[in-house]
């Protein structure tokens, strides 16, 4: 990464609107900040390790730095951090590396839940970084193959057979917001929280599905209320309106999404990736069709390991311990 990154207002302006990710409301232009901030992106990227390093380390916990993602390895659960506190840009590098973290889970019968958070307790993400996109457009051949990349990686991540779960608190913007949409379960912060895809602010569009999921999510008049006034809106809020699943206390936050991971990933594996196959694509999916997904979903668990150990222990009156076979 080089000074050319650093481009003027008018880049700026040029590609934002295609875009529409940006700084938190009442951001003031600070030089020194500026260079601070080029400073950590350029030392972000100065080492890459394969997640697939993961299933090669010693023991059942593991933690593998690279420096725009965190990524930590806890039994059957992996959390992905965005490790650019404290307002965790949605970096180029980044996204290389979740994209590789994400196919790498996918492909890895261990890995049961996913959690996506971010480092500190300040913000979950402003989205995407302003200063990346011109010269991110030229080093990968346009604008379309970074729109391209960051929609593959949200549909791996809402139709991977496992569930997700993302943490909401402080600014959770344009990308911020667009990527716990992907995820199957969203927490928030009760105090704080600013949640919301305020892309018309810069003359654009939601651009990584933000308009499509967040309809599915809340239902169209919730969707263009949201978008079209550019509204931020704070946890309990969007816990009213069903944005969120749950919201805790910001200290709490990070605590309360490892019990619900560790919840999910107890669950019978086999069945689980059945329920997110009819529930995912339930909503645009015919009746019939839904139907005869959810019988596979229903025949794929039949005479597997964990659906008698289920069985054997609702006799048994006892916790059942799942395999996965």
């Amino acid at each position: 990464m080089n000074e050319g990154l650093r481009v003027r207002a008018p880049a700026i302006q040029q590609v934002s609107g295609a875009f529409g990710h940006g700084e938190p409301e009442g951001h003031v232009a600070d030089p020194d900040h500026d260079d601070r901030l080029t400073h950590s992106v350029r030392r972000m990227v100065d080492t890459r390790v394969s997640p697939r390093r993961l299933r090669n380390l010693q023991g059942d916990r593991a933690m593998t730095e690279r420096k725009a993602l965190l990524v930590e390895r806890d039994g059957g659960i992996l959390t992905l951090t965005n490790n650019d506190d404290p307002i965790n840009r949605m970096t180029l590098e980044y996204m290389d590396l979740l994209e590789e973290a994400v196919n790498d889970a996918a492909a890895d019968p261990e890995v049961r839940v996913l959690v996506f958070t971010a480092a500190g307790e300040k913000n979950f993400s402003v989205g995407m970084d302003l200063k990346q996109l011109q010269a991110g457009a030229a080093e990968r051949g346009g604008a379309e193959a970074i729109f391209d990349q960051r929609l593959r990686v949200l549909a791996a991540i809402e139709n991977m057979d496992k569930p997700s779960i993302a943490t909401l608190f402080g600014y959770c913007l344009g990308g911020g917001l667009e990527l716990p949409l992907a995820c199957h379960f969203r927490l928030a912060a009760e105090e704080g929280a600013r949640i919301g895809l305020p892309e018309l602010d810069l003359g654009s569009v939601p651009a990584w599905g933000g308009t499509a999921r967040l309809t599915r999510c809340v239902g169209r008049d919730r969707a263009l209320d949201l978008i079209l006034r550019a509204k931020k809106i704070s946890g309990p809020e969007a816990h009213r309106i069903g944005l969120v699943h749950e919201v805790h206390p910001l200290t709490e936050l990070k605590a309360a999404a490892g019990a619900l991971a560790r919840e999910l990933a107890a669950m019978p594996p086999i069945a689980v990736a059945g329920v997110l196959r009819c529930v995912v694509g339930a909503a645009e999916a015919p009746l019939d069709e839904a139907l005869s997904e959810e019988r596979a979903a229903v025949m794929r668990c039949s005479g597997t390991k964990d659906q008698f150990e289920g069985m054997r222990a609702f006799m048994e009156k006892r916790r059942p311990v799942f395999t996965g076979e």
